[in-house]
This record gives structure tokens, sequence and C-alpha cells, in this order.
């Protein structure tokens, strides 16, 4: 069963776990999501797993799920969206919603491409500049072989 929270927690974008005496890091960032239906938006907060692509802890903004019904069953509904924030800079990117369950997630590529969209937004580097560094690492750069 889908549990959906009504009051808005405190998101941390980092858990760390220890399990039988090894470490391992989950590494979870808070977005924004947005559910468009045709005539409205539903907004939401969520955790994005960086690992899986999964999205839990969504919370409804100003939206009574247990009333209203998830906004992807809405005869609306259009499309999901979520947006990654790192010091006023913002990737966005497109979620998937399961009917069936209404887990959100993002694909695989999509994931992907989110990490490579940020790391690149966030540490302010190019696409090109991040071409170049690799080709360098692995001595393909104009100074290689």
């Amino acid at each position: 069963m889908l549990m959906h929270l009504r009051a808005r927690a405190r998101i941390e974008p980092f858990f760390v776990k220890l399990r039988q005496g090894s470490l391992a890091v989950d590494l979870k960032v808070p977005i924004k999501i947005a559910d468009e239906l045709s005539d409205e938006v539903i907004n939401a907060t969520g955790l994005l797993d960086l690992a899986s692509g999964e999205i839990h802890r969504v919370t409804y903004e100003d939206y009574d799920v247990d009333v209203e019904g998830l906004p992807v069953d809405s005869e609306d509904y259009e499309f999901t969206s979520g947006i990654l924030s790192n010091n006023g800079k913002d990737v966005e990117f497109g979620i998937k919603v399961n009917k069936t369950t209404g887990q959100y997630s993002v694909t695989a590529d999509e994931l992907l491409e989110i990490k490579t969209r940020a790391a690149a937004l966030f540490a302010g580097l190019s696409a090109q500049d991040m071409l170049a560094s690799a080709e360098a690492k692995s001595g393909k750069g104009k100074g290689g072989k």
C-alpha cells in the first residue's frame, strides 16, 4: 500500500546506513515534483534515490491524496516532471508514475542524464570540459596517443 505523508518533513539530502559492520551509503536527494493536469499543477516534494531511480517520501502540497486520489488517476492527467536544485541552479527531468502502485521513479536512461547534467551544472563544467577531462585521463586527448 502506498503511503503518503501529509505533514511536511525536513528532508535530509543524504542518509548513511550501517549494515552488519560495513558502511553502505544510501544516496537520496530532495526534489520537487509537478503532476501536470490539463488545468492545474499539483506540486509535491520527494527523495530521488540516485542508485535506483525510485522516488520516496512523496509529500503533496495543498492536495489530499486520501480524498482526491492520486494525480495520475485523474482523467485530465498529462505528465509528471521533477526538478533537482542546488544553489539556484536547476535540472529538470521526466518522471514515470506506476498507475498500479502509485510509485514515482525515473528510467535508467533518465537517471544517467540527471547525474550527467547535474554534475556539469552544479560543478560549473560544460559537456566539452567533462569530455576533455575524460579523454585526458584515458590518454586519448590531443596530447595522447
